[in-house]
C-alpha cells in the first residue's frame, strides 16, 4: 500500500490591480534576487489614480507601514507585499493605512490605499512586489506572469511540503 502525500497550498491573492511581472523584471535587486523570497509583482495599469491594496491571504497583520505590509498564515508563512519602489523615501506620502499591527485580515480585506499617479510624480515605480518570506526555490507556484489580474484574484500559491 502506497500513501500520497498530501502537499496544502496558500492561494495569493493579487493585491492590487495590474500586469503580472516575474521576480527578475522587479527594478530592485532585493526583490528581482529572491534574497527575501520568492514572488512576483504587480505593476498598476498607466492611468491608475488612487488604489486600494488588498491582504494578500488570510492572517495575521506582522507588520505595517505606509508603503508595505507583511501577512502572516495561520500555518506560519508570511507574504511581504511592497507597494511601489523606493517608496520608503516618500514617508508617508500618498498612503492611507487601513490596518493594525496584529489585525486579523481575509484575502481581499483593505491595507492601504495608495496615490500611484504620486508615486509616478515623484519618478518612483509603482511596481508592487508580491513576495512569500524565507521561501526557497519551487515552493512558490505561479502562472500568472505576463497576464493582467484584478486585486483579490489568485495570483501564486505556496506550497507547504
Amino acid at each position: 500500500m502506497t500513501s500520497v502525500l498530501q502537499h496544502s497550498a496558500i492561494h495569493v491573492v493579487s493585491p492590487l490591480s495590474g500586469r503580472v511581472i516575474a521576480a527578475a523584471d522587479i527594478p530592485d535587486p532585493v526583490f528581482a534576487n529572491g534574497l527575501v523570497g520568492y514572488g512576483v509583482a504587480v505593476v498598476p495599469d498607466s492611468d491608475a489614480d488612487m488604489l486600494t491594496a488588498v491582504a494578500p491571504m488570510t492572517g495575521r497583520v506582522v507588520k505595517v507601514m505606509p508603503h508595505a505590509y507583511i501577512v502572516q498564515h495561520v500555518s506560519g508563512p508570511a507574504v511581504l507585499v511592497h507597494v511601489g519602489i523606493d517608496t520608503v523615501h516618500l514617508k508617508g506620502e500618498g498612503f492611507i493605512v487601513h490596518v493594525q499591527k496584529g489585525d486579523q485580515v481575509e484575502a481581499g480585506d483593505r491595507m492601504i490605499s495608495v496615490d500611484v499617479a504620486l508615486i509616478r510624480a515623484k519618478n518612483l515605480s509603482p511596481c508592487c512586489p508580491v513576495v512569500a518570506l524565507d521561501t526557497k526555490p519551487g515552493a512558490v507556484l505561479i502562472d500568472s506572469i505576463g497576464s493582467r489580474v484584478e486585486a483579490g484574484e489568485l495570483l501564486f500559491e505556496l506550497v507547504e511540503s
